[in-house]
């Protein structure tokens, strides 16, 4: 079984770099813009997350579709929460469900990690990127209210 290497520790951990940039700049110079540039980035990490589902899922001889339907639900979500937010004129509780899907996610990651599906070491790696990236994301929806 494959392993996460130092090069994708290195870079996984550069991707909360964005969301943390946007959050100290709500802080610094508050914008309505950085709650959406960050709704936006944590929807495509999100999806991202369900892409590497499906890659794991179609490595699967049986049992695939419980494991392809858990992969498209992030873009689902993620559409969602963005309509949400569209016609509420609002991003706050788009941006709080958002960031709670992303803690969520850990129980998908977790069978896969407890089944031997994905790459050793695993976990140490979506534990810490998940509970940051939803974090900062629940952070940004109360930076705005």
């Amino acid at each position: 079984m494959a392993h996460v290497s130092a090069p994708a520790r290195l870079l996984g951990f550069s991707g909360l770099l964005p969301p943390l940039a946007l959050v100290l700049a709500q802080i610094v110079i508050p914008d309505p813009a950085w709650p959406i540039v960050t709704f936006a980035y944590t929807a495509l990490i999100f999806s991202f997350l369900g892409g590497l589902w499906w890659t794991l899922a179609l490595g699967r001889e049986t049992r695939q579709t419980p494991l392809l339907l858990a992969a498209v639900t992030p873009s689902l979500v993620a559409f969602a929460l963005f309509l949400l937010a569209v016609f509420r004129l609002s991003t706050t509780w788009p941006l709080v469900l958002l960031g709670s899907a992303v803690f969520l996610t850990l129980l998908v990651d977790r069978h896969l990690a407890t089944t031997g599906e994905a790459p050793t070491g695993w976990m140490g790696l979506r534990i810490p990127l998940s509970l940051g990236l939803g974090t900062l994301t629940i952070l940004m929806a109360l930076l705005t209210r």
